[in-house]
């Protein structure tokens, strides 16, 4: 695995599913391509990090991890739509 410059929101993401959905970490290692070392030091760097977040915060990074998921979908149905019309003539 190479050295990989992450993103914070990639890296709670990726503690979240340790700790929030309770993923072993070593599939979550080999599902993002991350070493199990690197996550565990992220846990702990986030860990510190969230005693100061607020409600709020976690809200709007939920909320905005949703968005992409509800855009990303809406634009395949898109298109299908456009594939299964263009069928239809």
């Amino acid at each position: 695995m190479g050295k990989g410059n992450f993103s914070d929101e990639f890296k709670r993401d990726a503690v979240a599913q340790i700790t929030q959905r309770g993923y072993p970490v070593s599939e979550v290692s080999q599902r993002l391509g991350v070493s199990a070392h690197s996550l565990y030091a992220w846990k702990r760097k986030f860990a510190k990090a969230s005693s100061g977040e607020t409600e709020k915060d976690a809200e709007i990074r939920r909320l905005k991890r949703e968005l992409t998921r509800v855009t990303e979908e809406r634009d395949i149905l898109k298109k299908a739509t456009a594939y299964f019309a263009r069928d239809a003539k």
